[in-house]
């Protein structure tokens, strides 16, 4: 756990350097948001792109590796939908933003520097099924429970934090669709573009033209401490609710149930330690901050939720690298 430690506190270091520069106003919003905006829709999905596309295919992408940590963000997001519905007699739009901070986690502006540190470019291909498992599968049933049990559109206004500004650029702009706010999520968000760019590469054999394929290593490099900045600063900007139970709860769902019960069917699925260890740890990232972006958006807790992404975040400083010292082979 030392080791690890050692290994990833320039991340949480960053992160916390981003939380003081808010703090403190030596960055205002605005360039909070910019670095966010920077790093959620350049810098991360060329750095995913590069990846992938340096990984043929076979070795990058295992279906019983996908299916296992679906399987277990499934579980656990109908466990806490279901315990939030029957607890506190919420609606279904509240079900559904715990269900969502449960089981989303920050792939993208701290799984992918914290991996990268510990694991390398193996780890490439488990980030990329990680988005594809929890962006493109899990956060939709999240939006389709929040604005079902809303049952008419919505338009909050301002999202609270720089790296929620960030992620809500696909997703506001005023009343529309289930099926449009689904596909904003999903398949316009930069990061699963990156993911599918760079899995089409891989898939094909080739390799990117040498320019390019610096290109988006250089801007990729830059990914991990803007990302981190930008969080830190987001951070400084959330309050806590006054709903402790809801909030240490889902917390705990998402620290602690989600890579407890990732392991176990990590390796019931017969994977390897490396693989285990990196599905492991992308279930016990904090809850991601875009998730605040939908539950404002339809008026689904957005406190709590708020809330809720503080205090996972702040618990994994301690909560990560312990469970790092207990899977990394």
């Amino acid at each position: 756990m030392l080791q690890f430690f050692l290994t990833s506190s320039p991340i949480f270091a960053v992160v916390a350097l981003g939380f003081a520069a808010a703090r403190f106003r030596l960055v205002g919003t605005e360039g909070l948001a910019a670095f966010a905006s920077y790093a959620f829709n350049l810098a991360l999905p060329a750095l995913v792109a590069s990846l992938l596309s340096r990984q043929p295919l076979a070795q990058a992408f295992d279906p019983r590796f996908f299916a296992a940590l679906l399987g277990a963000g499934a579980t656990v997001f109908a466990a806490v939908a279901l315990l939030t519905a029957a607890l506190s007699r919420a609606g279904l739009a509240v079900a559904g933003a715990h269900a969502q901070a449960a089981t989303t986690g920050n792939l993208g502006f701290l799984g992918v520097p914290l991996l990268l540190a510990v694991l390398g470019e193996r780890s490439a291909g488990p980030i990329a099924m990680a988005v594809l498992a929890e962006v493109g599968l899990l956060m939709p049933l999240g939006i389709a429970c929040m604005r079902l049990g809303q049952g008419r559109g919505a338009d909050n206004g301002a999202v609270d934090g720089a790296v929620a500004a960030a992620a809500s650029g696909a997703v506001n702009g005023g009343r529309r669709g289930l099926a449009r706010d689904l596909v904003a999520a999903t398949l316009l968000n930069p990061i699963v573009v990156g993911v599918i760019l760079g899995a089409a590469v891989g898939l094909s054999g080739r390799h990117l033209p040498g320019p390019v394929d610096r290109f988006l290593a250089f801007v990729g490099s830059s990914a991990g401490p803007v990302a981190l900045f930008a969080l830190g600063g987001s951070l400084a900007r959330r309050h806590l609710a006054r709903d402790w139970g809801a909030v240490l709860g889902v917390a705990a769902a998402k620290l602690a149930v989600y890579p407890a019960l990732a392991w176990a069917l990590l390796r019931a699925a017969g994977l390897g330690p490396e693989w285990v260890a990196a599905g492991v740890l992308i279930a016990a990232l904090p809850t991601a901050a875009n998730v605040f972006v939908f539950a404002d958006r339809f008026d689904a807790v957005p406190e709590r939720v708020s809330a809720e992404i503080l205090v996972s975040t702040v618990a994994a400083v301690v909560t990560f690298p312990l469970v790092a010292s207990l899977v990394l082979p």
